[in-house]
């Protein structure tokens, strides 16, 4: 078997990879050492045992589909430091270190075979998304213990197979859970890297909002701790849907929904607004203080349309926080 007959669909063995790839047999992601490929293994049966499902969100967007990979690690918090976090490291920098990603799905016993040893199939090439390489859940790991999980978000880059049975099943109904409020404030402590695409795009303004979000997050909520209020988020899969939505905050001692931006803009401020309408529907108990928490204070027609809106206002001064109240 040559690389020239590895096409999405094909059906193959870890013994077969290895022998092509390099590498070793065992484990979810396998790094080779003698060609620029990472393997990446699928198996239904133990991702559930773990609690999470890989596969194809059934839901597209504009720049096409979206195959989520749960990182290395079954009990305790997933990582990219240290021996532990080796293998996720190496996919979340495979672009740096000219590696390829290649899926392959477990698609039952290998005939004739007396071990445990399973067929894979095949999906295709991928690479991180470049805008959200991979997301942060939590979910309990097989003795129950809520533990925090590394979702990677690979793109095909080339020719794949998208089967029905690859896709995440759908919620069956509506589920709201509250999370650790670092789920959505605190990011992964990442491996030092230096890269010149991180360099190409730090003075875009995209890309300075969502810093700036991201730590106004942090400081808010270590604004609100240090008072004694408990904070937490929400996680929630909708039904007949396959994406894991998050709020931003929720502070359950003053039963208050925030959506935080990175900028004072109309646009930013139209996106806090509509992630409030839709979440708010979700959250128990009923009926939360609606608020956006911006990093400065919006012209007059923006704290118009919040206060219409009856969506209370905090942004950041030179003295703390400032509250305006929608009533």
């Amino acid at each position: 078997m040559d690389l020239a007959s590895i096409k999405p669909g094909l059906m193959t063995t870890r013994a077969e990879m290895k022998e092509l790839f390099g590498g070793g047999t065992q484990g979810g992601i396998i790094p080779s050492n003698t060609t620029p490929n990472i393997l990446i293994y699928v198996d239904h049966d133990s991702g559930k045992k773990y609690g999470y499902e890989d596969g194809w969100l059934e839901e597209e967007d504009e720049r096409g589909p979206v195959f989520e990979y749960t990182g290395q690690g079954t009990r305790g918090e997933q990582t990219f430091l240290g021996l532990n976090g080796s293998r996720n490291a190496a996919v979340l920098c495979h672009a740096d270190t000219g590696r390829s990603l290649r899926v392959f799905m477990a698609a039952g016993k290998v005939p004739g075979s007396k071990s445990a040893a399973k067929r894979q199939r095949y999906i295709g090439e991928f690479e991180l998304d470049s805008q959200q390489p991979y997301t942060v859940r939590e979910t309990n790991d097989e003795e129950g213990e809520r533990r925090r999980i590394i979702v990677f978000r690979l793109r095909p880059k080339g020719d794949y197979e998208r089967l029905t049975q690859d896709v995440i099943s759908r919620a069956g109904e509506t589920d709201s859970q509250k999370v650790s409020a670092t789920v959505v404030t605190c990011k992964m402590v990442e491996p030092k890297r230096k890269r010149a695409s991180e360099s190409r795009r730090a003075a875009q303004p995209s890309l300075i909002a969502d810093l700036r979000q991201s730590a106004l997050r942090e400081q808010y909520l270590d604004h609100l701790t240090q008072r004694g209020h408990e904070v937490c988020a929400y996680q929630i899969k909708i039904s007949g849907t396959t994406k894991t939505l998050k709020t931003d905050l929720y502070d359950a001692t003053t039963h208050e929904l925030y959506a935080i931006r990175g900028a004072s803009s109309r646009d930013e401020l139209h996106i806090a607004i509509g992630q409030l309408k839709d979440f708010v529907r979700h959250i128990k108990p009923r009926d939360p203080k609606l608020t956006v928490l911006l990093p400065e204070k919006p012209q007059g027609d923006l704290l118009n349309l919040l206060h219409t809106e009856g969506i209370d206002l905090v942004y950041q001064d030179a003295h703390g926080y400032t509250r305006f109240s929608a009533k």
